[in-house]
């Protein structure tokens, strides 16, 4: 158990062990890259090593053994989804008046505080980062350095603007750590007071390689499918759900050919009509949308003569046929349709309301 493990970006993974090693890891640090690219494994590991009771050196670099008491309660935090199910849970059984009050935070170790976007809005809230403020500046109980991970950069506006004290004048004992597909979705106050350091996607080919080694029981089509879909990310790759991609991607499609071939809204409506409201809508909607956006991308690379690039490679006729009755305009004027639908979510709006508008919006 250690660095080794960590798959990909060596340069960026070194960088950071030389940190640990100089005693120089920055206070304040953002993590971004692709999701799937490693993010959340690669924070919990510098905590790890960072307070490893029993550390160890590889290539001359500080490295963690992972079962002295400080790596496993640590570790227990490495899957993020089962510890946030076991928050919410806590909070459901609450009282009512105290639900409302009570942010998810997930904490295997009293040094190392994982802070996830707060459902149903998915969004970094005031009441965690408060939880932050209220304790980086305690000592470290059992750690030498004590951590606090943000997971998504989907800040609140209140929250995000809460955060640019202690980002400024941050305790000497501690790191925070924000992680983020994109940079540019956290204020320019927190980008400054921060140093960024990048995990990049892996080669395809590197991805198909490691497939056909670790995932025997994928049929080769679908690996060559996966490791397109993945974008280079290898926690993505190795755990795609590609029954739910599928699923997702069928309810895209039906949206894309309303809009571009002779409606039929009776499908459309059917279809939509299952996106319900609660977590569960809310992740299948998500999906849908990351689905309709993969398809507008391969529509956009077909327009523009790379037909080599497109990920969704099982239905490049298809693609094709519809790429040849589309303009860039209306590309573009679906994406920014889907944002906004993206955006109600966050706002609770009405669901299945919400991607009727959208589909209908998009015949051309």
């Amino acid at each position: 158990m250690g660095f080794a493990d960590f798959l990909g970006n060596e340069a960026t993974v070194r960088h950071l062990r030389e940190a640990l090693a100089a005693d120089r890891l920055p206070h304040s640090l953002i993590l971004a890259g692709p999701r799937g690219a490693g993010k959340y494994t690669l924070a919990i590991m510098l905590a790890q090593a960072a307070n490893c009771l029993s550390p160890a050196e590889t290539d001359g670099l500080p490295d963690f053994c992972g079962v002295c008491s400080n790596c496993e309660r640590i570790g227990q935090a490495a899957d993020l989804n089962a510890r946030v199910d076991e928050a919410l849970a806590a909070r459901d059984e609450l009282r009512e008046v105290d639900k409302k009050e009570t942010r998810i935070l997930v904490q295997t170790h009293p040094d190392v505080l994982v802070i996830p976007p707060d459902p149903p809005q998915l969004l970094i809230k005031l009441g965690q980062v408060r939880t932050l403020i209220r304790e980086i500046y305690r000592i470290p109980a059992q750690a030498r350095r004590a951590f606090y991970i943000f997971t998504s950069s989907a800040f609140m506006k209140e929250a995000a603007n809460s955060l640019l004290k202690v980002l400024e004048e941050p305790p000497e004992h501690a790191s925070i750590l924000l992680l983020t597909e994109n940079p540019g979705e956290l204020l320019p106050t927190i980008r400054s007071r921060a140093s960024t350091f990048r995990l990049g996607a892996i080669p395809l080919e590197e991805i198909e390689a490691l497939l056909a080694q670790r995932r025997t029981d994928w049929k080769p089509a679908e690996r060559a499918l996966i490791a397109r879909l993945a974008e280079g990310a290898v926690g993505r790759a190795l755990s795609f759900d590609l029954a739910g991609y599928l699923a997702s991607r069928a309810d895209a499609l039906v949206i894309l050919r309303n809009a571009t071939r002779e409606p039929d809204y009776s499908t459309l409506f059917r279809m939509t009509e299952t996106y319900r409201a609660g977590a569960e809508g809310q992740e299948k909607t998500a999906g849908l949308l990351r689905a309709f956006h993969a398809l507008l991308e391969d529509l956009l690379l077909l327009r523009e003569g790379a037909p080599h690039l497109v990920r969704n490679i099982d239905l490049q006729k298809e693609l094709a046929a519809l790429a040849d009755g589309v303009t860039l305009a209306w590309i573009e004027a679906a994406a920014r349709g889907a944002q906004a639908v993206e955006s109600g979510m966050r706002r609770n709006l009405l669901r299945s309301l919400a991607l009727d508008s959208f589909a209908t919006q998009l015949v051309r």
